[in-house]
């Protein structure tokens, strides 16, 4: 197996290219040789069956795996108890589109602290966690799979090492890693080899090596500040990171095999292609 390269939601290109519905989008990725989509639902969760089934069979024609964002007010540390019961209502909604769509893993993002301790507000997360794969489970949701998703705000719960406390509640959980945002909360701390072997160190040693090998992944550059994560940009900036290579010389040396969503700033689908790039000539080099 090898990593797979997609986007998150349409870039740019795809509405110049001459298009408009995401029925399209499968075909367009691959045409660009791209392997994967992360439909986005930020806002709520808005796509229909019927809509979501017509993108399952063009992604299923095209071999384009397929992901769900849920979406960005689901708060797993909430202290109102009506409101993480919110959190879990929309992560249903999320896992039983994904299933429309032919794809397996939900992102989901851990929360805010709300003024709260990060231990507080850590021990609701994996409150909430756990009655989410519970109502899983009672709505026949059982093979999706829940990333959750390493956050680029200081001030948010999801540090990297809070992450692996949420995925090591339950086996099918896998931690989704956004690299932008652990750069962004660590102030440009990613810039070194050894720098993000921290985290697959961590990934590896917390919750082993299957889920090492097949982590959930978002990449792109973000703008940050005292706080933490600003706004995403494209791979052309040349301020802020970070850069892609030295996560890349892991994944190849380690033979692992994640899916890596990029979510740069209306360019997602050329800079996924120039990953992809990166790791095609990287696996050539180091394996020759």
């Amino acid at each position: 197996m090898s990593a797979i390269f997609g986007v998150a939601g349409n870039s740019d290109s795809f509405y110049k290219s001459g298009n408009k519905a995401s029925e399209q989008m499968p075909q367009w990725l691959a045409d660009f040789g791209l392997d994967a989509y992360e439909y986005q639902c930020g806002n709520g969760v808005r796509c229909g069956q019927q809509t979501a089934e017509k993108i399952a069979e063009e992604a299923r024609k095209n071999n384009i795996v397929m992901s769900v964002h849920s979406p960005y007010y689901i708060n797993l540390a909430q202290n109102d108890e009506q409101k993480r019961a919110g959190s879990i209502n929309y992560i249903i909604q999320s896992a039983q589109l994904v299933k429309y769509l032919g794809g397996e893993r939900v992102v989901v993002h851990s929360g805010a602290l709300c003024g709260m301790s990060r231990e507080e507000a850590l021990e609701n997360a994996k409150k909430t966690l756990v009655l989410a794969r519970c109502a899983l489970e009672e709505n026949g949701l059982f093979d999706v799979r829940l990333c959750i998703e390493t956050m680029g705000k200081i001030n948010q719960l999801g540090d990297l090492y809070e992450v692996m406390e949420l995925c090591r509640l339950d086996e099918s959980f896998l931690p989704c890693i956004d690299f932008g945002h652990l750069n962004a909360r660590s102030l440009g701390g990613l810039k070194t080899v050894s720098d993000f072997e921290v985290i697959f160190d961590a990934i590896k040693n917390k919750l082993g090596g299957e889920r090492e090998k097949t982590f959930h992944s978002h990449f792109s550059k973000i703008e940050y500040t005292a706080g933490g994560e600003k706004r995403h940009l494209t791979f052309e900036d040349t301020v802020y990171g970070p850069e892609f290579e030295p996560a890349c010389e892991i994944i190849v040396k380690r033979n692992l095999s994640p899916t890596i969503i990029c979510e740069s700033s209306g360019t997602q689908a050329e800079d996924a292609f120039t990953m992809k790039k990166i790791y095609e000539n990287t696996k050539k080099m180091l394996t020759e």
